[in-house]
């Protein structure tokens, strides 16, 4: 994977200091050094202690990331709501897992990415999963297609620069159409699953908004994320009183759907390579919607 700048004013100084300042981080910059890559200034190869003058062509060319042996491959279908050279975002049904762990090595996510770049036979075979849903939440996911765009998506999660969205239908009907939760979550004492609303947890910052009260004591929300813990959603929407239709792990019944209904509805971030705003959608899942149009009002 190549990828290029041209040196302005603000940026005259050695290499290595720009790269860092583009968001190469220094491992990034010595796995380039030391396995493969190179640094190219106006399509000369050069040391990263290369001065740079207005007007330079940076090129940074990463190494080859060949696939993950320990990574079972399926070629399975996946529904890809966008794709470049850096990033793929698909739309992951319910029941599929996004990582495999020692319990499941099977089909995954990761599997079938790893499948498809097979299938491609793109250079970076390695596969970066950059968000992760749980295994009965549906929606949108983000695969980075090499370690630089891994890294730099890493950057913008951190400091809040990916809007996540989020439907969901939650038991009975909110008394405010909208709202923030603000309660630190931490894990259970008595459960390595299980999340729960504590004083001594981290920061958890949840916001709402009912889109239409449904029959059956049921609301239909939409939720964003300020921080992201583990189960974040299901724990607050339980903290409140609402628990979302078919999560019995924190208290929701299975009576209308057999697992929670949450859907990660929509992102929307500046890529962090091309500069150009990306917003892409996923529709509710057959099941969510089905429910949704026979409890409608």
């Amino acid at each position: 994977m190549t990828v290029k700048w041209q040196v302005t004013a603000e940026d005259e100084k050695y290499l290595k200091e720009f790269l860092k300042q583009k968001g190469v981080s220094r491992r990034i910059i010595g796995r380039t050094k030391f396995h493969g890559g190179t640094f190219l200034v106006n399509g000369q190869e050069e040391r990263v202690r290369k001065e740079l003058k207005v007007g330079d062509w940076v090129e940074l060319n990463l190494p080859i990331e060949e696939p993950n042996p320990n990574l079972i491959t399926t070629h399975k279908p996946l529904d890809i709501l966008y794709e470049d050279d850096h990033y793929l975002i698909i739309n992951k049904p319910v029941g599929l897992i996004s990582v495999p762990s020692p319990a499941h090595r099977g089909d995954t996510v990761a599997s079938r990415v790893k499948g498809y770049y097979l299938e491609q036979d793109y250079r970076h075979k390695v596969v970066h999963i950059v968000t992760r849903l749980d295994r009965y939440t549906s929606g949108v996911m983000l695969i980075a297609k090499n370690t630089l765009a891994h890294s730099l998506m890493g950057n913008l999660l951190s400091h809040q620069k990916l809007e996540k969205h989020y439907e969901a239908l939650v038991q009975g009907h909110l008394r405010q159409k909208e709202g923030l939760i603000d309660a630190p979550i931490a894990r259970s004492p008595e459960s390595i699953i299980e999340r729960m609303v504590a004083p001594e947890g981290k920061p958890s910052i949840t916001q709402y908004e009912v889109i239409k009260y449904l029959e059956k004591d049921i609301s239909h929300v939409r939720l964003s994320l300020h921080t992201g813990r583990t189960h974040q959603i299901r724990v607050h929407m339980s903290h409140i009183g609402h628990p979302l239709v078919g999560d019995d792990l924190y208290g929701g019944s299975k009576k209308l759907l057999d697992r929670q209904a949450l859907h990660c509805s929509s992102y929307r971030f500046e890529h962090p390579l091309t500069g150009q705003f990306v917003e892409v959608q996923a529709s509710l899942p057959e099941d969510m919607q089905k429910l949704v149009e026979e409890q409608a009002k």
